[in-house]
């Protein structure tokens, strides 16, 4: 039996190190269902198709099975409409520069004649003059494949391009009249002969500037955004703050850059800090403040450091710069290491002691805030996250989309926090805290989500999903009934306006479903919180199941 082009594309996929196809499949698949049902005879190596029946929640779940072991992988929609569904996803994986294999079908183009030819009525509807069209501006690159014999070299195209600095999601098309095509030679890889470049590492030059204006430095800050994808980075970025007393603030963070009991954590706000910095170090932060709201002092050096430093896809982004570093943040933190060791800082025991005082009331504070807000009537997210404190492990991995506070729960290190874009596709969290536990099934997996975002999740589709593949997660809902963003968007712009006699609320308030009813449906265990001093057995009870294999649904009310 000749082999056709779908079998060589799954062995392409599997030569890169894709471990799984995410698939929302449709009629366009049926070359990838014969190519797996005549592979699957032999012993070859192939990745693992795992059906999700929506698309943004395949896309999460690549997302998230990426961003916490450093591997890509591959998902797969039906035609334009799959494609489409998915786009919400995309652009957060662009915006957070995750590499990924973004393919669908394509309706075929044939409409008689050849094996694939169009067969039903959909096939005329579904094509378009440029399906990658919509969505080219958030990939790095975009193919349809032609020929058969491009299987394995299109693919060998597509992850180098996706794995290239900076990194981001990449898209190719698949015609089902190509992957049909029987092949008379092999489609073969040229893996072995596309040496991928390496990613930037800071100029020795810029570290030795910027290790001078740090040691002359009075009141330094760090400001981190994408910095700990990579768990290293966090760990040399700890003992740098804590030996040369370097504030940090995980600003809008994605992920674990520092923990919330170290000394030098000071929020995720930048706060009355970047008001008297006189140097802000801003590592990989594609919105370090907020302009409109405040900025640093004028005369305070500025330093831009990240593979993309200058977030060169955000079409305006004014942030001033008086040293940009296009480097890894990990070459930047080993660098200064080496370059600070025995450096004269004349300022050190002075921003050291002040530093250490103002950390100890930061962190007295929240204290006293959370336990403060565990004896009212309401639950809020002090006691919320303070709460979680108690069910979390060394080895959780915490999916945060809206409601996740450090300075409350202090993670236990690098490698356990996992955060939305900033271009805020909702629906992530709950898709992303699936893939991680696919990639890690031995951790409790927390994603702690708005209730507009868990809507967003197609939470149907996703504890089907859980169900079906055994992925036993907690999803914490924070259920204030509110898109809180909205009414404190119209609040901030019309603070005195007839809007804000209403609060803010109008068009922001949200329907209250019995969200934890869904786990009946799907044997997970759900519970409904509505009083601050039930909250921590309901959350210990929904842990007990998770760790007896069971996913959970805790909704808990916060009016």
């Amino acid at each position: 039996m000749s082999r056709i082009a779908a079998e060589y594309y799954l062995e392409a996929l599997a030569e890169h190190g894709i471990e799984y196809l995410f698939a929302n499949p449709g009629t366009d698949f049926a070359p990838i269902v014969e190519a797996y049902a005549r592979i699957n005879r032999t012993n070859t190596r192939l990745p693992r198709p795992l059906v999700v029946p929506h698309e943004n929640a395949a896309v999460a779940m690549a997302h998230g099975y990426t961003v916490s072991t450093g591997r890509p992988q591959a998902v797969m929609l039906h035609t334009n409409v799959g494609t489409a569904n998915a786009i919400n996803m995309l652009i957060n994986a662009s915006r957070d520069r995750v590499p990924m294999l973004l393919t669908s079908g394509r309706t075929p183009f044939t409409e008689t004649g050849a094996e694939g030819s169009r067969s039903v009525h959909i096939h005329w509807s579904q094509e378009m003059f440029d399906q990658a069209g919509m969505l080219r501006e958030v990939v790095k690159w975009d193919y349809e494949m032609k020929r058969g014999d491009q299987a394995a070299t299109t693919v060998d195209r597509a992850m180098e391009i996706a794995m290239m600095s900076p990194q981001g999601p990449v898209y190719l098309s698949l015609p089902r009249e190509v992957l049909g095509e029987r092949l008379s030679t092999p489609a073969e890889s040229a893996l072995g002969h596309r040496a991928r470049p390496k990613p930037p590492v800071a100029p020795a030059e810029d570290v030795e500037t910027l290790a001078n204006w740090i040691a002359a430095a009075k009141q330094p800050l760090i400001i981190t955004g994408h910095l700990g994808r990579d768990p290293r980075d966090a760990v040399v970025l700890a003992r740098l703050a804590e030996r040369y007393a370097l504030p940090v603030v995980p600003y809008q963070t994605r992920y674990f850059a520092i923990g919330g009991d170290h000394p030098m954590f000071f929020g995720g706000a930048p706060g009355p800090l970047l008001q008297h910095a006189d140097l802000v170090i801003v590592f990989d932060t594609d919105v370090p403040w907020l302009p409109s709201k405040q900025s640093p002092p004028a005369g305070a050096r500025v330093v831009q450091i990240g593979e993309d430093p200058l977030f060169a896809r955000l079409p305006m982004r004014s942030f001033p710069s008086d040293l940009t570093i296009r480097a890894t943040c990990l070459s930047v933190l080993e660098g200064l290491e080496k370059a600070l060791e025995g450096r004269a800082m004349p300022h050190l025991a002075g921003r050291r002691a002040a530093l250490a005082e103002e950390s100890r009331a930061l962190h007295a504070k929240w204290a006293t805030e959370a336990e403060a807000a565990g004896k009212t009537e309401t639950i809020t997210l002090p006691w919320l996250n303070r709460c979680l404190r108690d069910v979390i492990d060394s080895d959780t991995k915490m999916v945060s989309e809206y409601s996740f506070l450090q300075e409350y729960c202090p993670l236990p290190g690098p490698g356990s926090l996992y955060a939305v874009s900033l271009a805020g596709g909702l629906g992530w969290g709950l898709g992303a805290s699936l893939g991680i536990k696919l990639a890690h099934p031995d951790s409790l997996v927390v994603s702690v989500l708005g209730d507009g975002a868990y809507m967003f999740a197609n939470p149907t589709a996703c504890h089907a999903t859980a169900q079906a593949q055994n992925l036993p997660t907690l999803t914490v809902i924070y259920n204030n009934a509110l898109y809180n963003a909205v009414r404190r968007a119209t609040l901030d712009m019309y603070a005195h306006g007839a809007a804000a006699e209403a609060d803010g609320r109008f068009m922001a308030e949200l329907p209250t479903p019995a969200f934890e009813k869904l786990m009946a449906a799907h044997d997970g265990y759900g519970e409904r919180v509505d009083r601050p001093a039930d909250l921590p057995a309901a959350l210990e009870r929904a842990t007990v199941a998770v760790r007896a294999g069971r996913q959970a649904v805790v909704n808990v009310i916060c009016r």
